[in-house]
């Protein structure tokens, strides 16, 4: 089978096989080219136009990373506890790889700008809206089952539509292959491993850095400490890594993800994105909508503001006139500092301020990201990592709370917010 090389700012290149080249080939792959990773950020940081397709790419690379290291140095326990032969280790690979090239097929425009305008899913508690995972799945057994299940190279494979998106979809769906789940999305996984990575370099910062390359040697099969079965984790070397990628992942939510001004901007995208579709909401990711949610990308939104459509909102976002921050907590605030936030609220009610919550936000921290570290000592035993770091133990979620007017206000809610 011929490889296809792709040249990659983070990596150098990312090789695909010609089963894994006709799936970026489609017309639903080749969108991803137009839909922004990070919807309206080159705003503020003015490098940030990468886009989904190349972030795909990466995915796929560093899982393969992650999985390859983790078969050299524990084959023999593959073999001896899970059974594995070395024909269903390289099946399991190439699983890997396309669940990975395929995990974020469904964005919409702008990407996690999108999501506010997807519609509730039926028969979900608290009115939860659909996400942008349920997407991919409908569009990979729908769109790309043809390919994947009748394409030459699956011959020796057998895989379904089915077998790749259960391997996105979670561990009760993904059967077998369960065990590499986590590399898809997991406490360690490569989505989040490759998109600080590559968020951090086209937006000029050094936030999102870490040594991945030490993750990929470190990462192992380690016995689960409440259930006793195997699961990913990281050796004791590498245990200072793990502390990097989380540091990382909150660095970049606070200066780059959270940023102020960034904030404001996909308030204003989503409400002229809004003012675009019909009823003010995507279609849902049935097979017979589908395709009219597929026409949807960053060039159809653009092409239609550019032609004055999306009312005051588009329009500041042409003229980068955002709304402004007139009022904000820190970033853990206390009770009588989420008082002073309701009196100012109540204050700039006549001015209807935007209040944007970094507990709502799409890049929050997690409460406390625990990857197993296993100890270097004889008998090998695993703890989370919070009991061996003091550093993620003592990590939060932001609980930051923005409240901003329109700039032609600013004056008027100065006035309003003195001696709050």
């Amino acid at each position: 089978m011929s490889l296809v090389e792709i040249r990659c700012p983070i990596y150098g290149f990312v090789t695909l096989n010609e089963w894994e080249a006709e799936i970026v080939a489609q017309p639903e792959f080749q969108r991803l080219r137009r839909i922004r990773q990070l919807g309206w950020t080159d705003a503020v940081y003015p490098g940030a136009m990468h886009t989904r397709f190349e972030h795909s790419l990466g995915v796929m690379h560093m899982a393969t990373q992650l999985f390859d290291g983790i078969v050299s140095r524990n084959q023999e326990l593959l073999k001896s506890e899970l059974a594995y032969t070395t024909d269903g280790l390289h099946r399991h690979r190439q699983l890997v790889r396309l669940a990975a090239l395929l995990h974020d097929i469904g964005h919409g425009p702008f990407s996690h700008a999108a999501e506010e305008l997807f519609q509730t899913a039926s028969g979900t508690p608290a009115a939860r809206r659909h996400q942008h995972e349920e997407y991919s799945l409908a569009i990979i057994r729908s769109s790309f089952r043809d390919l994947i299940e009748n394409h030459p190279a699956n011959r020796n494979c057998g895989f379904t539509a089915d077998d790749v998106a259960g391997l996105i979809e979670g561990k009760a769906k993904a059967g077998p292959a369960s065990l590499w789940q986590d590399l898809i999305s997991g406490q360690i996984d490569a989505d989040r491993m490759d998109y600080l990575l590559r968020d951090s370099w086209h937006a000029g910062v050094e936030y999102g850095k870490y040594d991945w390359r030490r993750v990929v040697i470190c990462v192992e099969l380690v016995p689960d400490p409440e259930t006793g079965s195997l699961r990913f984790g990281i050796s004791d070397g590498g245990r200072h890594v793990a502390e990097a990628l989380i540091i990382a992942r909150y660095m970049m939510f606070s200066q780059v993800y959270f940023h102020k001004t960034r904030v404001i901007l996909d308030h204003h995208l989503e409400q002229a994105m809004r003012s675009l579709i019909t009823e003010g909401q995507f279609p849902p990711p049935v097979p017979e909508r589908l395709h009219a949610y597929l026409d949807w990308d960053d060039w159809r939104v653009l092409g239609r503001f550019a032609a004055g459509e999306g009312g005051d909102h588009a329009r500041r976002l042409r003229e980068r006139r955002p709304f402004k921050l007139v009022w904000e907590t820190s970033e853990f605030p206390d009770e009588s500092e989420m008082e002073q936030l309701a009196a100012a609220e109540a204050a700039l009610a006549p001015l209807l301020p935007v209040r944007r919550a970094a507990a709502n936000s799409w890049y929050r921290l997690a409460p406390a990201e625990d990857p197993l570290v296993k100890a270097s000592n004889p008998g090998g035993t695993t703890r989370p990592l919070s009991q061996e770091s003091a550093i993620v133990r003592n990590m939060h979620p932001s609980r930051r709370v923005r409240l901003y007017v329109r700039p032609e206000d600013r004056q008027a809610a100065s006035n309003r917010l003195q001696g709050l």
